[in-house]
This record gives C-alpha cells, sequence and structure tokens, in this order.
C-alpha cells in the first residue's frame, strides 16, 4: 500500500526510515491552526488532521500520515520561533524548568477512514544563561523547530532528562504510529 509522510520535516523522515517503513513526502500546504484556548492535545491532533487531509484529497489511494508537535508552557503553545530573537527567548522561558510536548498523528486510509492520536513527553531543560544558550544555538539551528530546540541536535547540553518517547520529542511517536498502521 502506498505510504505518504505529509511532512517536510527531515526528523520525521529520519524516524520513519529509521523504522523500516517504505514511504514518500509530500509536504502538506496546510495552515496551522495558533490558537492557546484549544487545548494542546486537540490543538495537534487538529494540526495533524489538517495536514494529512490536505494530501489526502489529492492522492485518495493512499495511507497518509500527518504530524504536528508542540511544545507547551504555562499554558501557551510554542510553535517554531519566527527569527533568532524569539528564539533566545523561546529557550529562555524553558531554561531550569519543566514543559510538555505534544506530538499529534492523523493518518487518514483510503476510503476517509481516519485515526488520531497524541503522545506527550515531559522535557526538564537544564538552567540556561545566555552563555548556555549561545552554546547550543552554535550546534543547532533553532528555526525549524517547536520550542526553537531539537533533542536529537546536541540536546545534551539543554536537556536534563525526559519522561516519555524521546521520538516524540523528535516530532514523530514511531511505536504507536506502527501500532495504527497495522490495523489497515
Amino acid at each position: 500500500m502506498r505510504l505518504i509522510l505529509a511532512s517536510a520535516s527531515p526528523r520525521r523522515r529520519e524516524l520513519l526510515a529509521a523504522a523500516g517503513v517504505a514511504f514518500e513526502v509530500i509536504a502538506s500546504p496546510a495552515e496551522e491552526i495558533h490558537d492557546a484556548t484549544i487545548p494542546l492535545d486537540e490543538l495537534c491532533e487538529r494540526n495533524a488532521e489538517l495536514k494529512a487531509q490536505a494530501v489526502a484529497k489529492d492522492h485518495p489511494g493512499a495511507v497518509v500520515i500527518g504530524s504536528d508537535t508542540l511544545v507547551w508552557i504555562d499554558g501557551e503553545p510554542l510553535g517554531k520561533p519566527r527569527d533568532m530573537a524569539q528564539a533566545r527567548e523561546m529557550l529562555g522561558k524553558l531554561g531550569g524548568r519543566a514543559h510538555t510536548v505534544c506530538t499529534g498523528v492523523c493518518v487518514v486510509f483510503p476510503g476517509g477512514r481516519i485515526e488520531r492520536f497524541h503522545e506527550l513527553t515531559a522535557v526538564h531543560f537544564r538552567p540556561l544563561d545566555d552563555a548556555a544558550i549561545r552554546e547550543y544555538f552554535e550546534h543547532a539551528d533553532p528555526l525549524d523547530k517547536a520550542g526553537a530546540y531539537g533533542i536529537q541536535e546536541r540536546g545534551d547540553l539543554i536537556v536534563e532528562r525526559i519522561e516519555g518517547a524521546f521520538d516524540n520529542v523528535m516530532g514523530l511517536p514511531v511505536a504507536r504510529l506502527l501500532a495504527v498502521l497495522e490495523m489497515a
């Protein structure tokens, strides 16, 4: 069966390929919802569905996977920063604290059946001063990542520990996704 990942994320491609899944990539043109009044899990799942449905409508015979990852702290969702100043601000807010990473996933099957789920992971950051943030930015580009960080790119510089799935923080809870795909 044809499988499409509706994401341009290199991290999601890497995770799915590492799981031995054959797939193609078609980046979704869908516009994400940015609304802090929607509960985190629902917001991520809805954005994942928007992305998956936008690709599935042009590829009705394929299984299409959409995904959306957000960092959540103090009741506020943190998406991708618009510039380096906002990236520094985000890491400053996360430093020395715990936050939640939520990845919503939506799988659209041929015939229109939809399976949605989400995964939550608690991430505890080390205290971060300006020098620590600068050092991290020397090793990682924060601009294409929710919360301005990628745990797989020298996350040891900023992350103290996590509670939950590492791949979820990267942007795709692979074990849960594979279980849903097996139901096809």
